[in-house]
């Protein structure tokens, strides 16, 4: 039997710590893409509507890229949720037709410690959009509200602060130009874990896996209580939340796409093509109990 990381700990959990709902999820998985009873869709978005769709929407995709360029207008999108919600699969089918010259991906690692003594926003000021750029975070400064909390990166004061001066923060940004999207992408248990025993076995994927997604298994409910309070809290007319049901992943990034291309009136926009979103599978901050 090959190696698996972190010596199966990730198979180790499923067999002997997951609730029988979970486990039977799981072994009925074969034939069955869409895992969540609850998910409006009982399969995945076909294949072929998928890349017809997706084609057709990264085209609009340059389009506002250029529109951004020559207008100097700044954009930012934040995408988060739980571990193999799909961020970064996301990110890649919007921005790998882009120019990466005026896109970036910003994925930053643990604060150094010159970082961990700054003002908790400093080193993600620092990453905003210039003039005529979009700039994608994979995770964000969000990290407070939902990780740190739950592994204790932070004292309860620490997370009070970040709350209290975040709608600030965010009015400060948007009130200077910059277009800010926040996207939350929201899978079920036994989707996650169902995709975690996948990168689990897959040398190809096996990276993605760090230790704490690992021991993130063992806090579903303690991530499901951070991100509740940290979405009802941070959700402002100005800077909103929108949360996507992920358990599909092609639904889920062609709604990140769309949700950005369909609030922004650039030049050659093709409205019948950019469309809306889907209600089924995006909302506000409530969706995430669904």
């Amino acid at each position: 039997m090959p190696h698996l990381p972190f010596d199966g700990a990730i198979s180790e959990f499923y067999k002997k710590q997951t609730s029988n709902d979970v486990q039977k999820a799981i072994k009925e998985a074969e034939g069955k893409p869409i895992l969540s009873a609850s998910y409006p869709y009982k399969d995945r978005m076909d294949k072929d509507e998928y890349e017809e769709t997706l084609h057709k929407l990264q085209i609009e995709l340059v389009k506002l890229q250029a529109w951004a360029q020559a207008s100097g207008e700044r954009i930012a999108v934040v995408f988060e949720g739980r571990d193999t919600a799909g961020k970064g699969g996301a990110i890649k089918r919007f921005s790998e037709h882009m120019n990466p010259r005026a896109t970036r991906i910003v994925a930053l690692s643990a604060p150094s410690n010159r970082e961990a003594r700054q003002w908790y926003f400093q080193r993600y000021i620092e990453q905003l959009p210039v003039k005529g750029e979009i700039v994608l975070f994979d995770r964000s400064w969000y990290n407070r509200g939902v990780v740190e909390k739950v592994f204790g990166f932070c004292t309860d004061e620490e997370r009070q602060a970040f709350f209290k001066q975040l709608p600030d923060f965010e009015k400060l940004v948007t009130e200077d130009g910059v277009r800010l999207f926040k996207i939350w992408l929201n899978i079920s248990q036994a989707e996650q874990l169902n995709r975690m025993l996948s990168r689990e076995h897959d040398p190809l994927k096996q990276w993605k896996l760090s230790r704490i997604d690992v021991e993130g298994l063992h806090h579903w409910q303690e991530y499901s209580d951070a991100i509740s309070e940290t979405l009802h809290l941070t959700h402002e007319i100005y800077a909103p939340w929108t949360v996507i049901r992920a358990d599909d992943k092609r639904r889920a990034r062609i709604a990140c796409i769309r949700l950005v291309l369909s609030q922004i009136d650039y030049d050659g926009k093709k409205d019948k093509i950019v469309g809306d979103v889907d209600p089924k599978i995006c909302g506000g901050p409530a969706l995430i109990h669904v």
